[in-house]
């Protein structure tokens, strides 16, 4: 397959200028098509300026998101994850339902054969959140 064709549908990262989605529901996550689905691998995305809104205060949360799968077919690019993530920055959501979210994201956008997302939330009010959501089951150490 050609290149040309292999990347016609990835709009993201091509655009000239950028316009950022008000919130997660309007992102929109880009995939490819994986070369080698013959094949496990871990894909890590690693986001240490994770922000969000607190739902109930309306201060700033900040956060380190990891995004571990292993791709079956498509793969995330990486651009379009960026700006999935960054469209959370005026979205007012609990540490919890965001790392939910950004999961069913991913899943639903790829169809991972499995895939973790980790939010390490900072503290706030003396109290710092780990959370941790896994579809067809953790990822194993080894694959690290």
């Amino acid at each position: 397959m050609n290149d040309k064709k292999r990347f016609s549908e990835l709009t993201l990262l091509r655009a000239s200028e950028q316009s950022y989605p008000d919130s997660p529901q309007e992102a929109k996550l880009e995939v490819f098509k994986n070369i080698y689905s013959d094949r496990d691998y871990v894909i890590t995305f690693d986001c240490p300026e994770y922000t969000s809104l607190c739902p109930v205060t309306n201060q700033p949360d900040f956060g380190h998101i990891v995004i571990r799968y292993i791709p079956d077919k498509l793969c995330i690019e990486s651009k379009s994850l960026k700006l999935f993530l960054f469209a959370f920055r005026n979205c007012n959501t609990f540490h919890e339902e965001s790392v939910n979210t950004i999961l069913d994201a991913v899943v639903a956008a790829c169809s991972p054969r499995k895939a973790e997302v980790t939010g390490n939330f900072r503290p706030r009010g003396g109290i710092a959140i780990k959370v941790t959501a896994v579809y067809g089951g953790k990822i194993d150490d080894q694959n690290r």
